[in-house]
């Protein structure tokens, strides 16, 4: 069972084996794009006549898109499906128009987790630079929150426990099963006030993190994003770094987003060009599952081919 067309709309980080593998369920040639298209008009005019679009974060297929592309069966996202309001497919439109949509779950938190503590453990043992606090400290003496605490987050709060850290979460609901290994649940803005470290991980468009949180934030402490997108409002953000030049915050690509550059002039700012998940052992993760998705939907769809 193969496809007439498979597209690779972006840049969707698959590993050069996963685009050699991915013939084997295409009639015609494999097409593969390497930035993202600029507006729907590039997007369609990529799809074209595909039945199979895979596709990274990065670029909407909105309702407008999925209805001009009759062909269409399959969307492989190349990343997570958290839940539709924070997804970059119309998957609710998809549905409708009988396009089967697949995602990609935990392929990435490895990397991201070392991305975190190897950070910290960089400035507060002033490997490369000045320690934050003149002498170099341990992470045994630090307390940290975690704001998501789902696979990822609960992954963060695993690590941090080794370290001897004190661990502290917020979230909508309480998570009992979490509570029993001694992590205790804060507000947003007790526990901006209470911790040395804040650590975001929230899936796009669901956490806002307003003047009101950042004002209450303790001194001389870290504030971390590897988020998609931002989780936060910028001048908040901003007027804190500012405000209080003896903090600094943490990000990756994914978590400064578009304020990459601005941030870059901060001294207090510290980014990482790249996503902090994107390693090969997360490629080869990424590109393993994206193949499964897709003899998965074949087995699932075997009496329509």
């Amino acid at each position: 069972m193969r496809f007439n067309q498979i597209i690779v709309l972006d840049k969707t980080r698959l590993n050069k084996e996963g685009i050699w593998a991915l013939q084997t369920f295409s009639d015609r040639p494999v097409v593969t794009y390497e930035d993202c298209p600029q507006d729907e008009k590039e997007t369609l005019h990529r799809i074209s006549d595909s039945d199979c679009v895979l596709v990274s974060w990065k670029t909407p297929l909105t309702a407008t898109v999925l209805k001009q592309s009759p062909n269409l069966r399959y969307i492989g996202m190349c990343c997570s499906l958290y839940d539709t309001s924070s997804s970059n497919v119309d998957v609710t439109t998809a549905a409708q128009l009988g396009i089967e949509v697949k995602a990609v779950r935990d392929y990435g938190d490895e990397g991201v987790v070392e991305f975190i503590f190897a950070q910290l453990i960089t400035q507060f043992k002033g490997l490369g630079r000045k320690p934050q606090n003149g002498l170099p400290t341990e992470l045994s003496s630090k307390s940290i929150g975690i704001i998501g605490l789902g696979t990822l987050g609960k992954m963060v709060a695993q690590t941090a426990k080794i370290f001897g850290m004190r661990l502290f979460y917020s979230g909508r609901t309480e998570k009992p099963e979490v509570e029993k290994l001694g992590i205790k649940r804060l507000s947003i803005n007790t526990l901006f006030q209470t911790c040395d470290i804040i650590t975001v991980h929230v899936p796009r468009n669901t956490l806002v993190l307003d003047q009101t949180a950042f004002l209450s934030k303790k001194k001389k402490s870290v504030f971390i994003n590897t988020s998609l997108g931002q989780p936060f409002e910028e001048n908040a953000l901003l007027n804190w770094l500012f405000q209080d030049p003896e903090s600094f915050a943490i990000f990756d690509s994914d978590g400064a987003g578009s304020l990459f550059d601005k941030l870059s002039k901060l001294d207090n700012a510290i980014l990482y060009p790249l996503s902090a998940g994107f390693t090969e052992e997360s490629g080869k993760r990424l590109t393993e599952k994206t193949l499964q998705n897709i003899e998965a939907y074949f087995s699932e769809n075997i009496n329509k081919f």
